[in-house]
């Protein structure tokens, strides 16, 4: 019986050329083994808490496959220091963020920010390397930035890696640093996304990335989705958003989220630099309402922007005010409007792609 196959699946041991990422490690366990590749975004995680995960993840895929993705963006401050960035933010952002506080009534939170845990900085950046380095993950890849002493380190060990790009000029300096696979992720994509739509940037990077496996991400949601990214060229897809509403990811995910991520269409994201100072597509909310409304200050570059907000960020979930509560989302979401668990997520996606590809008629005559 045919089903869904390309040739990464047996380069990399794996059923089906679908890569799934998500911040849970339930989650990321559960598409290992539901036949896709889980991969853990780990850039928020203190380097003994991605120890610790990542060998959990291990406990429950056995020798399967999965890896680990870090954010690495060039040009962070040296050092793991509130106080430093704190000292360089400007009056204006503060204030504006005391009036979000005052107008929602928001109490203060009783611990840091996911944001603001710790700084993004060259410094946490080594610890985190390290502990992937040290662990058993298959694949090391790299959200932001993909330093090349840190590719060639992980391909000394048998580690995969690989890179998310927005842009064909990303390419080549994704290729010198080493990078071995390619995300080529469309403007639809939910999180840190880029200005070029998937249907015009795939079939670019297939193109300049040669030999160089790529897969697609942005606006995939379904198996005609899948089958559109094989006929473009790439070897499989990665998603996110599709597994956002998974039953696994519920311990993860705020009620509130879990709500309007059901009840949310394609139209209902939009891209803000509020979150993090980088763009970062979520689901529209007060939040992003209230920092493009006029008067409203430019968001800072990260990390500042990070550490201007982690803090009321983290408060808005825990004290659960409503308006402002949000989640990253891509535009795919407006195919997924209720839970179900991973394995019938990724059953319906193979299924319908190899339906897809077993009837496409030719329009060739």
């Amino acid at each position: 019986m045919q089903e869904l196959w390309s040739p990464i699946c047996d380069q990399l041991g794996i059923q089906y050329p679908i890569f799934g990422f998500a911040h849970d490690v339930s989650t990321v366990a559960a598409i290992t083994n539901a036949g896709g590749y889980g991969v853990y975004g780990a850039t928020r995680r203190f380097p003994q808490e991605i120890k610790e995960e990542l060998a959990t993840i291990r406990k429950l895929v056995g020798d399967k496959p999965f890896g680990v993705d870090l954010v690495l963006p060039p040009g962070m401050p040296e050092h793991n220091s509130r106080a430093a960035i704190e000292a360089e933010i400007p009056q204006g952002h503060k204030d504006f963020v005391n009036h979000l506080i005052e107008k929602y009534r928001v109490p203060e939170a009783t611990v840091p920010g996911m944001r603001t845990r710790f700084i993004r900085s060259a410094e946490i950046e080594r610890e985190q390397i390290q502990a992937v380095l040290e662990s058993s993950v298959d694949m090391f890849a790299c959200g932001i930035g993909a330093p090349a002493d840190v590719m060639r380190q992980a391909k000394e060990q048998g580690k995969t890696t690989l890179a998310l790009i927005g842009s064909p000029h990303h390419v080549p300096r994704a290729v010198a640093a080493g990078v071995e696979m390619l995300v080529a992720q469309g403007y639809d994509a939910g999180a840190h996304t880029g200005p070029i739509g998937t249907y015009s940037l795939v079939p670019q990077i297939v193109d300049a990335a040669g030999d160089i496996p790529v897969l697609v991400a942005g606006g995939v949601a379904t198996g005609r989705h899948i089958a559109a990214a094989l006929a473009m060229g790439a070897v499989g897809v990665w998603m996110g958003t599709a597994w956002l509403l998974s039953e696994e990811h519920q311990g993860h995910m705020h009620p509130v989220n879990t709500a309007k991520l059901k009840a949310a269409g394609s139209a209902d994201t939009v891209i803000t630099r509020s979150e993090s100072g980088k763009t970062f597509r979520q689901i529209r909310s007060g939040w992003s309402q209230e920092w493009e409304a006029d008067g409203a200050p430019s968001p800072l570059k990260m990390p500042y922007q990070d550490v201007l907000v982690g803090d009321l960020l983290g408060a808005i979930e825990e004290h659960d005010i409503e308006p402002l509560i949000h989640s990253g989302a891509g535009q795919s979401i407006g195919y997924f409007n209720e839970v179900k668990p991973v394995h019938e997520i990724m059953e319906r996606l193979v299924a319908e792609a190899t339906d897809v590809l077993r009837r496409q008629p030719s329009y060739l005559r």
